[in-house]
């Protein structure tokens, strides 16, 4: 009997894997048979080693999405893909009446000019090939909210869901099926002033039905299952992983 949770065999490729959010999916990658290319600015060498101690199979890969171009360009060196997961994102905080050109574009370029391009090129070698594919970009509760201080990120994770949206539309046809995972708040070195603030912490605490905050795994299973076969017929959902955040 086939196991339709399994992705033995799949190559899929993992952005801003060196840690956090990022190396928790593409460990669960591995740990569902998949060989993973941790990609990020930064090295992936300790989510290789780990994924590799425990058995799987991976490799690093150097991606800079900084210039949104000049990275699409170099997922040509991942070799063919069977999926690929949008996870790299930076955050810069200001004011709205203060946030400065730079901030934004340097926030919207990573997060969502990058996602485009990488959706983009995925999906074009795949067709090519007659292949098909599944795509997991990461938003955030903030593309359903507004939040405070954070324009462009929030900006950036609303589109992130319309660019789910839309490749699903044009693509579900081709085979190829693009999802996305909102997570809520999630216990990683991104927020650890937060969880070290206690009022703060506390507040968040009392809004999350589940009464914790997430963990990395909790990411990483959501989107192990819609890399699966018995996500096939899902696409052009934004999946919230948020303890019940947005529920209350």
């Amino acid at each position: 009997m086939t196991n339709p949770f399994s992705i033995e065999g799949k190559r899929a490729l993992v952005t801003g894997a060196n840690t956090g959010i990022g190396q928790a999916i593409a460990i669960g990658l591995a740990a569902a048979g998949a060989h993973v290319i941790a990609a990020g600015r930064s090295s992936c060498d300790d989510t290789v080693a780990q994924i590799t101690a425990a058995g799987g199979s991976a490799e690093a890969l150097t991606l800079d999405l900084s210039d949104p171009v000049k990275g699409a360009g170099e997922l040509a060196k991942a070799g063919d893909l069977d999926i690929l997961v949008n996870n790299a994102g930076i955050i810069r905080r200001e004011d709205s009446v203060d946030y400065s050109e730079a901030d934004w574009d340097d926030v919207m370029d990573v997060n969502l000019k990058a996602v485009f391009l990488l959706c983009q090129a995925f999906a074009k070698a795949a067709i090519a090939r007659g292949a098909e594919g599944r795509i997991v970009n990461i938003a955030s509760l903030l593309s359903f909210q507004g939040g405070i201080r954070v324009p462009a990120y929030t900006a950036s994770k609303h589109g992130v869901a319309g660019l789910t949206k839309i490749f699903a539309n044009e693509w579900a046809a081709k085979g190829i099926n693009v999802n996305a995972v909102a997570p809520g708040y999630i216990a990683t070195n991104n927020t650890e002033a937060l969880r070290n603030d206690a009022a703060r912490n506390q507040a968040i605490l009392d809004r999350i039905p589940a009464g914790r905050w997430g963990d990395a795994e909790d990411i990483a299973g959501a989107v192990t299952f819609l890399c699966t076969p018995a996500a096939k017929y899902v696409t052009g959902a934004v999946l919230n992983v948020d303890g019940g955040w947005l529920a209350r």
